[in-house]
């Protein structure tokens, strides 16, 4: 009876209890006691859940084709809405579950190893590897974010073994990061890659590539989407280096609120008003 409910849940619901009962080569008897164990109270419940999963699993169906689908010049402000966060939605899904938890653990022990930690990325990867050096820093890892090409060369020719340099690019195709990755690997710094693309050129100069899953769309290229799968990465990579040592992790990012707490002023609850 389950085997055929999980089958065609649809089918099942346009079916009478005698129908039901001959197709699962069973009685009605044990088709009521089914139900009863599920938690419904006899069959027509039953024909009417399923007929109510199988017209939403339709709908959503339905919804995820027209927003998976690209911006087009008919669309309304609601449609692009839709599209955009389903994108996004899928970028984080798509990016945790393509996430290669062993280059993820050497990433993480090499940062936790580093003496120093250089980051390159440029446009809108920059932010990502800013990010990613705002996030590393509290932690007490001296990390550095380059967005300048040229300070990233220089930087990066002063790495050695021990170090570690982080590229961040969505195409992996980026020139300034690549030229700065290859440097910091003359050098004998460990490479690491954060990129959309594994066999892009990036890849090729990283000893360890960690990948996103995000695509861009319509008036999207380098869009958010792709920033929002680095910033997962990002996020796996700095949880995982601040679980290595989690006490002095939450007593150094303690300190860093702390200090910064003062420069905020005081806050309110929402719905509020300012005289109240």
């Amino acid at each position: 009876m389950a085997e055929a409910v999980l089958a065609d849940p649809a089918g099942v619901s346009e079916r009478s209890i005698t129908s039901v009962a001959r197709l699962c080569r069973t009685s009605e008897t044990t088709v009521l006691r089914f139900c009863r164990a599920v938690g419904l109270a006899g069959y027509p419940e039953l024909r009417i859940a399923l007929a109510r999963a199988a017209q939403g699993e339709e709908n959503d169906r339905a919804r995820s084709a027209t927003a998976d689908s690209v911006i087009a010049a008919s669309d309304s402000l609601a449609d692009v809405v839709s599209k955009i966060t389903y994108a996004d939605q899928r970028a984080v899904a798509d990016t945790g579950a393509a996430i290669d938890v062993k280059a993820l653990q050497a990433a993480v022990d090499a940062v936790v190893k580093a003496r120093r930690v250089d980051v390159y990325g440029v446009g809108a990867s920059g932010l990502v590897g800013q990010e990613l050096h705002g996030r590393l820093q509290p932690l007490g890892v001296a990390s550095y974010a380059w967005v300048d090409p040229h300070a990233a060369l220089m930087s990066a020719a002063l790495l050695g073994p021990g170090d570690v340099a982080v590229g961040v690019s969505h195409t992996g195709t980026t020139t300034d990061v690549l030229d700065a990755l290859r440097l910091a690997r003359t050098r004998g710094a460990t490479t690491v890659a954060i990129t959309n693309f594994d066999r892009a050129p990036i890849a090729g100069l990283s000893d360890i590539v960690l990948t996103t899953a995000a695509r861009e769309t319509t008036f999207r290229t380098g869009a958010m989407a792709s920033r929002v799968a680095q910033l997962v990465v990002v996020d796996c990579l700095f949880t995982g280096v601040a679980m290595q040592s989690y006490d002095r992790s939450a007593t150094a990012l303690d300190a860093s609120r702390s200090v910064l707490r003062s420069r905020h002023t005081e806050r309110h609850d929402r719905g509020v008003g300012v005289g109240a």
